[in-house]
């Protein structure tokens, strides 16, 4: 995940705008698979269909695609609960538009659209160790020692795996209860993923996210 702290006094108007990935119109396509092969050079764009991939945009008045990321949605089993997660992936900002708030700002846009998903139980993903600040500043929380396990069970992927210096972070939505995403509920998710691995297992497609 790329984004870039800080914002600019000059930026440009903008608007958000989010497709289905299988709705989204070519001309916005082809610039999300630039901005993805200019941070991921040889990366595949796009993502697996089973998880239901959402595309969010930052566009400017003239079109252009500022910054980008896609939601993924599938269930997850932990500590013997089912639970209905969410995921943020491919975040990335336009090289030469960084630095303005326009990832912060799509980060943001993602947490809104994502807490007012009916029966969403949490948001679950990855980022590089530097980028968790980004990340808490959105509304995210750490979660310590937690480790996402990905990929499939025959062919897994962590984020405590060689090479890698990951964070784990969260937002709990407290769906099964009155309480909100800081009352009770919310705080024993919290709790239950904390220091745990977390199997994850988006597949071979978006193996973390």
């Amino acid at each position: 995940m790329i984004a870039g702290p800080g914002a600019g006094a000059h930026a440009p108007v903008t608007r958000v705008l989010g497709f289905a990935e299988a709705e989204l119109p070519a001309a916005l396509a082809a610039q999300v698979a630039a901005l993805e092969a200019e941070a991921w050079p040889g990366a595949t764009p796009g993502h697996d269909p089973a998880l239901a991939p959402r595309a969010l945009l930052l566009v400017t008045a003239d079109g252009t695609v500022a910054a980008s990321l896609a939601l993924l949605f599938k269930e997850i089993r932990h500590a013997g609960r089912t639970y209905r997660a969410a995921g943020l992936s491919s975040v990335v900002t336009r090289r030469a538009l960084r630095g303005r708030g326009y990832g912060a700002r799509l980060v943001a846009a993602a947490r809104r659209e994502l807490a007012a998903v009916p029966g969403l139980d949490l948001v679950l993903f990855s980022c590089d160790r530097p980028l968790a600040p980004f990340y808490e500043a959105a509304g995210f929380t750490r979660l310590p020692g937690a480790v996402l396990v990905g990929g499939t069970p025959g062919e897994p992927l962590a984020t405590d795996g060689p090479g890698f210096d990951k964070e784990v972070l969260a937002e709990f939505l407290g769906a099964d209860g009155p309480d909100g995403a800081d009352g009770p509920d919310a705080r024993a998710g919290a709790a239950a993923f904390a220091g745990a691995r977390i199997a994850l297992h988006p597949g071979l497609v978006d193996r973390l996210w």
